[in-house]
């Protein structure tokens, strides 16, 4: 079967901030890096930008949107940042989480805060998201720009359910995975931010077995079996042309039938290990998203 037609990404409703907001989130008096991009994208989405994080070159094609400011500093690797350009920089604070609490001794005596977006038990909840925003705002001495963002963030999430409802009133549930290759992917678990955003839109997350700390439970494609007919299936971006031709050849792709009796859609790229803003860019991804097969024809 052809597969381009069934995982076809599509242009979704961003919230894309002025040169006038950009401008003025840069005349900040707290000089905030973080390295994490969780934080750098909520903040950024927020109106208050770091003046520096890592990966920059790799963030479109993992974060997507907000879209940085081009004064934002690349500190390299976000696991073990460059050296050298910390010591440049004028900062006043630190803001990241675990994960990178080894490179904090970079940064002198500069003061270091944990901010971490995940769930706290089993199941995320929109709480997992919204209180380290809140955390955020009064890193950045502003709780009301941060309580105006999460207000603004649950009407978009409410208008997108509003557009997919619209668009696919027969769609209620949903399977997500990202693929490592062609026989192997990850699929997304109710401790992952999928979890929340479906929650908010009124949809349902169907799962494969109990995930791990990162949200996912390693899949086969051949697992994809187990799923019932009406489970619509999310395939997330990044998928390289050499995976996605091998999936286009894959006999067992082939029986599964997504796009023809079962339904299926394939989303721009989304931080999985983001904050608020990326339960924001994941509602307005599904709001637009091309569903094919199934319920969705």
């Amino acid at each position: 079967m052809v597969l381009t037609t069934a995982l076809t990404a599509c242009q979704k409703p961003a919230t894309e901030q002025t040169d006038a907001q950009i401008d003025s989130a840069n005349n900040v008096d707290i000089n905030i890096v973080s390295p994490d991009w969780g934080n750098a994208a909520t903040l950024t989405a927020m109106g208050y930008p770091p003046i520096a994080t890592g990966d920059i070159r790799v963030w479109d094609r993992w974060v997507g949107t907000p879209k940085l400011p081009a004064s934002t500093i690349d500190l390299g690797i976000r696991y073990q940042p460059n050296a050298e350009l910390i010591a440049q920089l004028p900062v006043d604070m630190v803001v990241d989480n675990f994960f990178y609490e080894h490179a904090r001794s970079l940064y002198g005596d500069v003061p270091a805060e944990s901010v971490m977006f995940a769930a706290k038990g089993d199941t995320a909840t929109l709480a997992d998201y919204t209180q380290p925003t809140r955390q955020l705002g009064k890193l950045i001495d502003d709780p009301k720009l941060a309580e105006d963002y999460i207000a603004k963030s649950r009407k978009d999430i409410n208008l997108a359910s509003a557009r997919l409802q619209q668009r696919y009133p027969n769609i209620k549930k949903f399977a997500v995975v990202q693929f490592a290759d062609a026989n192997n992917m990850r699929m997304y678990v109710a401790n992952s931010l999928f979890q929340p955003a479906l929650t908010q839109m009124q949809k349902e997350l169907v799962v494969l077995g109990k995930g791990n700390s990162f949200g996912f439970v390693p899949i086969r494609m051949g697992d994809l079996a187990q799923l019932d007919d009406d489970v619509c299936l999310l395939i997330i971006d990044p998928l390289s042309p050499i995976t996605r031709a091998e999936i286009k050849d894959s006999l067992v792709w082939e029986r599964l039938s997504y796009g023809n009796n079962r339904c299926v859609g394939e989303m721009p790229p989304v931080w999985i290990y983001g904050g608020m803003s990326s339960l924001v860019d994941l509602a307005n991804n599904l709001s637009t998203v091309e569903l094919k097969g199934g319920s969705a024809s």
